[in-house]
């Protein structure tokens, strides 16, 4: 790969070995050498500049997760020498809360949960990232609900994210990344489709196979159709005037292996509805970054993951106007 170092055998190797490096190799200021000084790095909780802010929020991690490991469930990838390339990171993150800081006193409890990377990386770089992570599956397994934790921060300003903006609509956007072209014949292409009928038509959800497995936020697990339809209900039952856009389409497609597709989407919507999920309606205007990941067997998902943060969602439905 033209400007990575000869170490890395192929762009997945990248990124699973700098990601070990840098957290269970307890190497945290290789971050400066592996993230750009400037680079944008995109969350729930709005966005930060430079590899410092990376890196201070690693230590952090780190001090209340000293044992966290990072498991790499997948990698879709596109690009070349030319243009650069992206990666949509899947990782399973284990660790044992050991240590004091952003969720409170250590409870020695054991965790586990999922975050999503896509990250544009070029001469052995990241230079622009969106990490989604599943904090509703963190706080449930840490004694509290998402309502219950996203009510603490407003409350009780702990820490610094607390005072900073939800990521939204009008948040910045500004990239050197330069997304590549989608093919129409593309499983991502497919994929992306898919996700827009489920919120703008009667969809039948007849592109997921009937044995396929959803993992949805909060470590919640649902098989077959039914369960599939269900977890999507959450959303289109709580709210109202809802915008859904798909932002970056990912895939792969590779001999002898099930084809897979990554997604980032935005989800905008006014909290209107009473519903089990969310609870009683506000009336407040809730946005969502979200990113997914989905396997295909011919031309059916057979399993896909959603991944937002539930304790954002719940802190602009908790927020007074």
């Amino acid at each position: 790969m033209k400007g990575f170092d000869s170490k890395y055998k192929n762009f997945p190797d990248f990124i699973l070995k700098i990601t070990k490096q840098i957290w269970e190799g307890k190497d945290v200021e290789s971050i400066g050498k592996f993230y750009t000084d400037n680079i944008p790095v995109r969350s729930p909780f709005g966005v930060t500049y430079g590899n410092k802010p990376v890196i201070d929020a690693t230590y952090s991690t780190l001090k209340e997760f000293p044992d966290r490991q990072l498991l790499g469930e997948d990698v879709i990838w596109n690009g070349n020498d030319d243009t650069g390339y992206h990666s949509s990171h899947r990782i399973l993150s284990k660790g044992t809360h050991l240590g004091d800081g952003f969720y409170g006193k250590p409870t020695g409890k054991k965790i586990f949960y999922r975050v999503i990377a896509d990250c544009a990386c070029k001469n052995n770089q990241v230079y622009d990232e969106w990490i989604v992570r599943d904090q509703g599956a963190m706080v449930r397994q840490l004694g509290y609900s998402p309502k219950e934790f996203a009510q603490q921060e407003v409350d009780n300003k702990k820490n610094s994210n607390s005072s900073k903006e939800i990521f939204n609509s009008k948040s910045d956007m500004k990239s050197e990344y330069i997304p590549i072209k989608t093919n129409k014949n593309s499983v991502g292409y497919k994929y992306s489709n898919i996700l827009k009928n489920i919120f703008n038509n009667n969809y039948d959800f007849k592109d997921y196979s009937r044995a396929t497995n959803i993992f949805w936020p909060g470590n919640r697990l649902g098989h077959g159709r039914e369960d599939v339809i269900d977890y999507w209900n959450t959303l289109s039952k709580s709210f109202q005037n809802i915008k859904f856009s798909v932002e970056h389409i990912g895939f792969l497609e590779e001999k002898n292996v099930n084809a897979r597709a990554s997604v980032r989407w935005f989800f905008e919507g006014k909290h209107t509805k009473k519903s089990n999920e969310f609870g009683d309606a506000t009336n407040n205007n809730v946005f969502i970054l979200g990113i997914n990941h989905a396997e295909f067997s011919g031309n059916n998902i057979i399993r896909e993951w959603v991944l937002f943060d539930e304790v954002a969602v719940w802190k602009q439905i908790i927020k007074k106007n």
